[in-house]
């Protein structure tokens, strides 16, 4: 099974890689996207000022609203992983339960 990224992880892992003031191609690569997603995402966090980009260097960086992104974000997925495990677990009793009302 695949596990795939949602946009806001994507957006973090994108944030992530920006607080080290890389160029697009290191994003790119250290983000694990393709060219045409990285053009996509770029282009929304930059436009959402998450990100900005610095002329002089050809380096993105990481912005205040960004760092707070960031931080958000982790607060946001210790809670989901939470929830996700909790409700792991009441599916599983579901289970039993199910199971147990089963003739033999």
């Amino acid at each position: 099974m695949r596990n795939y990224r949602r946009k806001l992880d994507i957006i973090a892992d994108i944030l992530q890689v920006a607080k080290e003031n890389p160029k697009k191609t290191q994003i790119m690569y250290q983000a694990n996207l393709s060219y045409t997603v990285l053009e996509r995402y770029l282009a929304e966090v930059l436009a959402a000022s998450l990100i900005c980009f610095e002329n002089e260097t050809g380096c993105y960086r990481l912005t205040d609203k960004g760092s707070k992104y960031l931080d958000a974000y982790k607060k946001y997925s210790r809670t989901h992983k939470r929830i996700a495990l909790r409700l792991n677990e009441a599916n599983n009793r579901k289970k039993v339960l199910e199971k147990m009302c089963r003739g033999k």
